[in-house]
């Protein structure tokens, strides 16, 4: 997988277990503050589209995966 891949992997993983866990009519509930990492992940999604830059890709490179096309 290309790091451009596994942002949008991490990313998705991210806001369905922070919605998960921050709904409260959700079997795996424990706070609504959950609610606010989604946002964090929402805004940061935002801000890379515009930007071109994003901290996570940036740290995976730095891992050795392969650019994204």
């Amino acid at each position: 997988m290309t790091s451009w891949q596994l942002v949008r992997l991490f990313a998705g993983l991210f806001i369905l277990l922070s919605l998960a866990l921050g709904i409260p009519g959700s079997p795996l509930f424990v706070s609504q503050w959950w609610l606010a990492f989604t946002a964090f992940v929402g805004a940061n999604l935002l801000q890379s589209s515009v930007t071109h830059w994003c901290p996570l890709e940036i740290i995976l490179r730095r891992l050795g995966v392969a650019a994204g096309a």
